[in-house]
C-alpha cells in the first residue's frame, strides 16, 4: 500500500510540474523579447562607443587617451575609487555585522539610513554637501579661515562619491549574515576565542562572497559617478575632472573622437568588472556544487557504515 501511494504522489508531482511549466513558443519568444532589448539597449550602443573611439584611427584614439588633462581625469578616478572603496568596505563590514547580529535601539533607523543614497538623487546630494562645505554653506566661513577646500577639491569630491557608493557593500552583507545567524559565532566565543578571532576567522569567511561583489559594485559605481561629482567638482580641466565630466567637456567642446576616446576607458573597465562578477559567480557556484558533492558522499558513506554494522 506505501508504495502504490509513494507512486501516485509522483505522478502528482509530475502533473503539477508540467502544469506550471510554460508553453515552448511563450518561452521562447519571451527569450527573444528579453535578447532583443539587451540587444538595441545595451550592446548596440556599447559597440558604437568602441567605434565611434576608433573612428579616426589609432593615432587620434592614443593621442586622446594620453592627453595631460584625459590622464588627470584617469588618475584622479582611480584615486577617488581607491579611497572610497576600502572606506566602504569598513562601513559595511560593521554595519552589517551589528545590524544582522545584535539588537539595538536605532537598527531601523540605521537601516533607513543606509538605504537613503538609492531614494535621494544624485545631484541633490552633491548639493546637500555644497549647502554644508560651500563658501556661502553652514561650514564655509570656518574651513575658508582656515584655509581647507573641500568643495571644487578632491575631499569634495571624495565625500559625493562616498555617499553614493557606501549602500552596495552593506545591502549585499547584511541578507548573507542574517542568514547564517549567530551560531557559530556564538560556539567559537564558548571556544575561547575573542571578538576580533571571531570575527576573522568564523564570520569573514562565511561572508566572503558577499563582501568581493559588495566591492566590484561598489567600485563600479565610484568610477562611474556623474551626478554629485558634478555638483562639488567646479569642472575644473586637469584637477577636479573624473573620467565621467571629462567625457562631457571634450564632447561639448566638439571633440567627439577624444570623447568616445575616454568613454571606451570606463566601457573598458565596465566589462573588466563584469568579467570578474561573472568569474567569481562561476567560481562560487563550482564551490557550492563541490561541497553537495562532498556532503552527499559523506552521507553515502554514513549509510554503508551504518548498513554493515547492522548487518
Amino acid at each position: 500500500m506505501g508504495g502504490i501511494a509513494k507512486k501516485r504522489l509522483d505522478k502528482s508531482r509530475v502533473k503539477s510540474q508540467r502544469g506550471t511549466e510554460e508553453p515552448p513558443l511563450a518561452k521562447w519568444t519571451l527569450i527573444a523579447l528579453a535578447m532583443g532589448f539587451c540587444l538595441l539597449f545595451l550592446v548596440l550602443p556599447l559597440v558604437n562607443v568602441f567605434a565611434q573611439a576608433f573612428s579616426k584611427g589609432w593615432a587620434v584614439y592614443t593621442q586622446a587617451i594620453t592627453h595631460p588633462d584625459s590622464w588627470a581625469a584617469i588618475k584622479l578616478t582611480l584615486l577617488v575609487a581607491a579611497i572610497c572603496v576600502p572606506l566602504n568596505v569598513l562601513f559595511g563590514l560593521a554595519a552589517a555585522w551589528a545590524i544582522a547580529k545584535f539588537q539595538f535601539r536605532g537598527k531601523v533607523f540605521l537601516i533607513a539610513l543606509i538605504d537613503l543614497p538609492f531614494s535621494v538623487s544624485p545631484v541633490v546630494a552633491g548639493l546637500m554637501f555644497v549647502v554644508l562645505f560651500g563658501l556661502q554653506g553652514f561650514f564655509g566661513h570656518w574651513l575658508s579661515d582656515h584655509d581647507i577646500r573641500i568643495i571644487f577639491a578632491v575631499p569634495g569630491i571624495v565625500l559625493a562619491t562616498v555617499f553614493i557608493t557606501f549602500p552596495f557593500v552593506a545591502r549585499e552583507l547584511i541578507p548573507i549574515m542574517e542568514t547564517t545567524g549567530t551560531d557559530q559565532e556564538q560556539a567559537a566565543l564558548t571556544l575561547g576565542a575573542n571578538g576580533l578571532q571571531t570575527f576573522w576567522h568564523v564570520t569573514l569567511p562565511s561572508v566572503k562572497w558577499g563582501l568581493i561583489y559588495g566591492v566590484i559594485l561598489c567600485n563600479a559605481r565610484a568610477m562611474g559617478e556623474y551626478g554629485a561629482v558634478s555638483v562639488v567638482s567646479g569642472h575644473i580641466i586637469g584637477q577636479t575632472n573624473t573620467m565621467p565630466l571629462h567625457v562631457e567637456q571634450l564632447y561639448q567642446n566638439a571633440n567627439t573622437a577624444g570623447a568616445f576616446a575616454v568613454a571606451s576607458l570606463l566601457a573598458l573597465l565596465a566589462l573588466v568588472t563584469l568579467g570578474i562578477k561573472t568569474f567569481l559567480e562561476w567560481k562560487h557556484h563550482r564551490e557550492f556544487e563541490l561541497a553537495q558533492l562532498a556532503g552527499v558522499s559523506e552521507s553515502g558513506d554514513t549509510t554503508l557504515i551504518s548498513r554493515s554494522k547492522v548487518e
